[in-house]
């Protein structure tokens, strides 16, 4: 039974405590240590920890807005039930993996195996300022996000009882072992003051990998994913809940409430701010036209820099970090061109690579000054504190986590295929008509289930044509498919992402071996945007009725092979 009390612990002069018993601190007694906690300090790292859940909803209402109408709630759903799945986990085995009193430099024990002790112990991650639970608390919320934002890559062709397994694998055999790495006391990367990764570049990189191995989406590269986000209200919504969670995301990591806490808050809503500007701008010198997508991309990009720096920066490296981070996540959004990945919600540019400039620039800027706002922290800094070999230490961190994160990543998934029934990757059909329809049987409003969402609205167009005969819909079908794999003459058009970018211009340029584009075209493209004749052109094409051809077409081929196999 835990012995806790309120009051206050009296410093005498020989360095003994007594009791005050008027106090309001909660004193806990465990073996033999007395300790006394904060009130305050509790309060503001479990509200903290709550502002981090709004994080989940806000992923998934971020990435639904970004795909097509008929794969949005899947995306909703993964995020969410990533809550409840690394709850469990976290519960189960994961705070022992990372936290267990009695770990090594690699790995934790099972020392805390179903939450067992944990409870007033004083933590030292904390120096002793937050009683074990309310720690314990804090952490799984960042455990549950993590995955949540990996599986963005999941987007539009990927099953969704695979990737519910994968998210309690890849928790325990990829995040576990690099959380304790960095914030264990007993972790090797901890004792050799490095810091960053855990979050943003494992979730990045991860996203990479589960891209890699799924496979692009059916229609990758031509004018079929050449689309707009289906609800930009819902990435607005989702950007807003991101930003509100990233606020108790990194000033509760100052575990006090402090002012290095309040220094992290506001360095963290700066250096969002000035990414969301400067990703605005850079898209504004292609579109001529303001862009809300973004926008909120470029927020999104310097918030997740500026995660490793905030409580060791001061304002001017925040606003910094926030400028150099949004430049270069919008320059790399083309690199998934090159490295031939559907990476469609572009989660290695705007997480891994932002991920690692933050980490670099923590190498840079870090202060001793500003670390020990809290009262009690005490780092060597970076280079502004000439402290010169910071820099690389955070160079070999952001590359051991990067080589970590990819290589098991793949490996978990690689097993997991193997199992009956677990194919991560969806039947062609399922892509054609939805995840949302196959995975879920529900849809994010009613209407796509009265119009059989297929990205238009068959439906409402069907009833004033006459049903085609199977020589009519293969005419129609081929149709079509040469608009869509056809643009002026030239080659298929480059795959681009739905947040928008300078990478689709100049990925045009690549692939169609022409420097010159058009600038009305070039405009237009980075977002999926259409002007003029081409808008005229889409707005022709009913989108529904071509899905639903396709469906019968492939069908067809499975019978008639079938068929030719008998």
């Amino acid at each position: 039974m835990v012995n806790v009390t309120y009051g206050s612990l009296q410093t005498a002069a020989d360095g003994t405590y007594t009791f005050e018993p008027l106090g309001t601190d909660i004193i806990a007694t465990l073996g033999g240590e007395t300790a006394g906690f904060d009130p305050g300090d509790i309060a503001w790292v479990l509200t903290s920890a709550a502002l981090i859940v709004f994080m989940l909803p806000g992923l998934g209402y971020l990435y639904s807005g970004l795909a097509r109408r008929k794969n949005a709630l899947s995306m909703l759903f993964l995020s969410v039930v990533s809550l409840a799945i690394v709850s469990f986990q976290w519960f189960f085995i994961g705070y022992s993996l990372v936290f267990s009193e009695s770990g090594g430099s690699f790995f934790g024990d099972g020392r805390n195996v179903g939450f067992r002790r944990v409870l007033e112990r004083p933590v030292p991650e904390t120096n002793g300022k937050l009683p074990e639970i309310v720690f314990a608390t804090y952490q799984l919320m960042f455990a549950c996000l993590v995955p949540a934002v990996l599986l963005g890559a999941a987007a539009e062709r990927s099953r969704i009882l695979p990737a519910m397994m994968f998210i309690f694998a890849w928790t325990t055999l990829v995040y576990d072992p690099l959380a304790h790495w960095i914030w264990s006391v007993n972790g090797w990367a901890y004792k050799w003051d490095a810091g960053g990764v855990p979050v943003e570049i494992a979730s990045g990189t991860a996203g990479l990998a589960y891209s890699y191995f799924i496979g692009k989406r059916r229609g990758y590269g031509t004018e079929r994913i050449l689309f707009k986000p289906s609800n930009v209200g819902n990435v607005v919504l989702g950007t807003v809940f991101l930003w509100v969670g990233w606020l108790g995301f990194n000033g509760g990591s100052c575990f006090a409430a402090s002012l290095k806490a309040a220094m992290a808050v506001f360095v963290t809503n700066l250096a969002g701010s000035v990414g969301g500007i400067t990703w605005l701008i850079m898209d504004f010198r292609l579109e001529r036209k303001w862009s809300m997508v973004g926008f909120c991309t470029g927020a999104i990009a310097g918030l997740v820099a500026v995660t490793p720096a905030a409580g060791f920066v001061g304002a001017p490296a925040g606003a910094l970090i926030g400028f150099v981070s949004a430049a270069v996540s919008n320059l790399s959004t083309r690199l998934k061109v090159s490295m031939r990945v559907d990476d469609p919600m572009d989660i290695f540019a705007v997480h891994a690579l932002a991920g690692v400039v933050g980490v670099i620039m923590t190498g840079l800027f870090a202060q001793s000054s500003v670390a020990a706002n809290d009262g009690f922290s005490a780092i060597d800094g970076g280079w502004l504190d000439h402290n010169y070999k910071q820099l690389y230490k955070q160079i070999v961190w952001a590359l051991v986590g990067l080589s970590w994160t990819f290589v098991v990543t793949y490996a978990i998934m690689f097993v997991i295929n193997l199992i009956p029934g677990c194919k991560f990757r969806s039947t062609e059909e399922a892509e054609i008509v939805g995840m949302d329809e196959v995975e879920l049987g529900e849809y994010v409003a009613d209407y796509a289930f009265h119009q059989r969402d297929l990205e238009g609205e068959y439906e409402a167009h069907t009833s004033s044509l006459s049903a085609p005969n199977d020589s009519d819909s293969a005419e129609k079908l081929n149709m079509t498919t040469e608009k869509d794999t056809n643009h002026n003459g030239k080659t298929p058009l480059p795959p681009t992402m739905p947040r928008g970018g300078a990478a689709a211009v100049s990925a045009a340029a690549d692939l169609d071996g022409d420097t010159a584009i058009d600038s009305d075209r070039s405009r237009s493209i980075s977002r999926g945007r259409s002007r003029s004749a081409q808008r005229g052109r889409m707005q022709t094409v009913d989108e529904g009725y071509r899905d639903e051809m396709e469906l019968r077409a492939v069908s067809r081929e499975r019978r008639e092979s079938n068929a030719g196999g008998i």
